[in-house]
């Protein structure tokens, strides 16, 4: 057996090793009030018992689509900060949507074309960076083409100012859609 190959076994069984402990590591002693099993707290599904289970999400278990009133506030059931999401796709909302991440926290759209701007058309790819409502949360890459004499659409340079003014205006919506979701937990 050559150097690579053994090398390669070794790490093979290293991981069925890890593996099976990992396995082993999960199960433990039974706690069942079921007929035929030791007495404990509960079953699988802890039906009689009030213990917690440790869990690998943390201490209120893996939440897809929604929390406490306290993370509705910065995300909720996505993986971005909920108000920037809702407010990039408010801002950009004239152009058409080519594909939007609510998890990974991108949204891209298809090239828009103005009609008072005939041969000159945009598209925006916007990247929601965190959970939390920041300055800083929020990137915009803007592309610009012209049309060219033969009828081509050409890359063409985008004003340095364009992608933070759109982030700008995201940040302003964004603002007001929590300010409005604050004022209306403090009306109920």
């Amino acid at each position: 057996m050559t150097y690579h190959g053994l090398t390669r076994a070794k790490s093979t069984v290293a991981a069925l090793l890890c593996a099976a402990f990992l396995g082993l590591a999960a199960c433990g002693p039974s706690e069942s009030n079921f007929p035929g099993q030791p007495t404990g707290q509960g079953g699988p599904n802890n039906p009689t018992g009030e213990q917690k289970r440790e869990s690998i999400f943390g201490e209120d278990g893996l939440k897809l689509f929604g929390g406490g009133a306290e993370e509705n506030l910065g995300g909720g059931g996505i993986g971005v900060n909920s108000f920037l999401w809702r407010a990039s796709l408010d801002t950009i909302s004239f152009m058409p949507l080519a594909s939007a991440d609510p998890f990974g926290g991108v949204i891209i759209t298809d090239w828009y074309q103005d009609p008072k701007a005939a041969g000159e058309r945009f598209k925006v790819t916007v990247y929601i960076l965190d959970k939390r409502l920041r300055a800083d949360g929020v990137k915009v890459a803007v592309f610009r083409q012209n049309k060219s004499e033969n009828g081509e659409w050409v890359d063409a340079a985008v004003a340095t100012s364009t992608g933070p003014q759109i982030e700008n205006a995201i940040l302003v919506r964004a603002r007001q859609l929590r300010i409005n979701t604050i004022e209306a937990q403090e009306k109920k």
